[in-house]
């Protein structure tokens, strides 16, 4: 009888699904590469309560299993050169009924199986990654255009008070363009 090979590094992350799948997986973590590398799934699981507003762009419900992936390589991760790491993925499957599997954990990352995780291998629709283009390492804090939703004054004014801790109407945004 053979059995299914289901080992997965599990991680509790801030970033949504378009964009781990954008940047080809998810990162920047301090683990065992070597012991990731010899993992077959990436199991991402929502944190909708991080306060770096810099880099939390969550989507999925807090806790929930949102996306598998099948590893591809752990590299340096470009966020945080040095000591932290990118899990990068081949293929990956969007879990249709997310659901709350997060332990509130000491550590984001997690070892363990799939089925650990209350995950049915044989359910998922793996699709393909999309082409990735290569990233440059940032500093840290710093965006581009492409890693920003729009969004309204009304919404900038409410998160940076929420932010900084004042009144709404002590936040002024002037455009100029």
């Amino acid at each position: 009888m053979t059995t299914k090979d289901t080992s997965c590094v599990a991680v509790f992350t801030a970033r949504s699904p378009d964009r781990i799948v954008r940047e080809g997986g998810s990162q920047a973590w301090a683990l065992d590469a070597n012991r990731v590398r010899k993992t077959r799934y990436l199991v991402c699981i929502q944190n909708l309560h991080n306060d770096d507003r810099d880099f939390s762009d969550a989507t999925e419900p807090h806790g929930s299993v949102f996306i598998v992936g099948k590893i591809k390589d752990v590299v340096p991760s470009a966020d945080e050169p040095g000591d932290r790491w990118k899990i990068e993925i081949s293929e990956f499957a969007r879990v249709k009924d997310p659901t709350n599997v997060w332990m509130a954990w000491r550590n984001p990352v997690k070892y363990g199986s799939l089925e650990d995780f209350r995950i049915d291998v044989d359910s998922l629709a793996f699709e393909p990654m999309p082409t990735v283009q290569a990233e440059s390492p940032r500093v840290k804090g710093a965006t581009t255009a492409s890693d920003v939703a729009p969004l309204t004054i009304a919404a900038a004014k409410s998160g940076l008070a929420a932010f900084y801790g004042v009144p709404q109407e002590a936040i002024e945004i002037v455009i100029r363009g």
